[in-house]
């Protein structure tokens, strides 16, 4: 079945900087509840009475294994009812996880909250992908998701910096205390400036049957498949670095709570860039050259730096080198890999994003904490991790792609 494409050239809801703006305030709801804890995870393991070093993880990994399950739902919900009325709720009750957090009196509550926060911020993933992609198609969008990757890094890079900030003159709990005003300012922002986004002649019924029919849809679509695949364990090393950043760069390498975030930059700080440059390159070079290429040279950075590793070079700077030159190739990958995948589903965005994200963060997410439970004092089951789970995500783009890379290609095809 092919699916209509997005007229081209209609006039945007609201200017472009506010949209880019608003869709990065919304993915920031994900990476703030995820990077401000960072600084804060041997405070709360030593507050709320946490034996085992690694299992201060679990803070990060249940916020992410919630955020992947609650995509499924967010799909149909917003192909339904609309994008902006179930955002707005959805942000409701991540205020409301906030405030459980905050006065959480054991690290039992305080997973179980940590795991509906991140199924509630999932939505801000979900609606907005899906209303770039109502708005946009192809390589615009590709464009439009890179210029929020761009901004939106300044995220990870800042966030880290900004919970230890908190520390620095109050307990952890604040860091939620911070989380509970951006999603106030945040529902006040989309109620005031975002129309609906959704066409009407492309709302679903809320009916179990087409809503299965809907998600079996996304199936039947090579790039939507492929490229979910292939970001699947691509994400699940992001988030095992995600999950043991903290233990290798303070716990391993020694470095101070003040030092930790500055590692951090760096890393984001890459990726960053290269989003950016993204931005500008894929008009004229295309999804596929340019995610492909980054795949193959993170896939071969990082079986350099395990070998190195393995051989016993262990130093910080080396490591901090290596790990930022392969990160990087993220900024060239993720919105690509996101464009690719939903190209030939635009008139089920919602339910196709829902499905993309479900797959990469549920997944994602098991990998990630598979990989961080495996840190043994040393950064080698990380960085070997990430290798090993690159190098099958190129293999999947390979088949996805019928065995060519870099191909140019103007029109999806299923």
């Amino acid at each position: 079945m092919t699916s209509p494409k997005r007229p081209a050239g209609e006039t945007l809801p609201l200017p472009l900087f506010e949209l880019v703006a608003l869709l990065v305030a919304m993915t920031s709801v994900v990476a703030l509840a995820i990077d401000m804890m960072l600084p804060a995870l041997d405070d709360i393991a030593g507050d709320l009475g946490v034996a085992q070093a690694n299992d201060q993880q679990f803070v990060i990994t249940s916020y992410l294994a919630g955020f992947g399950a609650a995509q499924l739902f967010y799909g149909p919900l917003s192909d339904r009812f609309g994008r902006k009325p179930v955002i707005i709720w959805s942000l409701v009750f991540f205020i409301l996880m906030s405030v459980i957090c905050t006065f959480s009196p054991s690290y039992s509550l305080l997973l179980v909250a940590r795991f509906f926060q991140g199924a509630a911020a999932a939505a801000c993933r979900v609606i907005g992908v899906a209303i770039a992609r109502d708005l946009t198609s192809g390589r615009r969008m590709a464009e439009v998701m890179s210029m929020v990757m761009t901004a939106f890094m300044a995220v990870p890079v800042l966030a880290p910096t900004l919970g230890q900030i908190i520390l620095t003159f109050a307990p952890w709990r604040w860091v939620f205390g911070f989380l509970i005003l951006f999603g106030i300012g945040l529902i006040a922002w989309l109620h005031m400036r975002l129309p609906e986004t959704l066409h009407p002649e492309y709302r679903v019924p809320l009916r179990l049957k087409s809503t299965i029919s809907t998600f079996m849809e996304t199936t039947r679509h090579r790039l939507m498949v492929g490229y979910t695949l292939a970001a699947m364990p691509f994400f699940g090393g992001l988030y095992g670095f995600l999950g043991t950043s903290q233990q290798v760069f303070v716990d391993h390498f020694g470095l101070s709570d003040a030092h930790f975030p500055l590692a951090f930059a760096v890393i984001a700080g890459g990726i960053g860039v290269t989003s950016y440059a993204n931005s500008r390159l894929v008009m004229r070079v295309g999804q596929r050259r340019l995610s492909h290429g980054a795949l193959v040279a993170f896939t071969v950075i990082s079986i350099v730096h395990t070998i190195i590793l393995m051989s016993g070079v262990d130093n910080l700077y080396v490591f901090l080198v290596l790990l930022a030159s392969a990160m990087a190739f993220m900024g060239l990958i993720a919105a690509n890999f996101s464009a690719l995948a939903m190209e030939p589903v635009g008139h089920i965005a919602g339910t196709a994003s829902a499905a993309y994200g479900f797959v990469t963060g549920v997944v994602g997410a098991a990998i990630g904490g598979y990989i961080g439970h495996l840190y043994d004092g040393t950064p080698v089951p990380l960085i070997a991790g990430q290798a090993a789970m690159s190098a099958i995500a190129l293999v999947i783009v390979y088949i996805t792609e019928r065995r060519k890379l870099f191909a140019v290609v103007e029109d999806w095809e299923d």
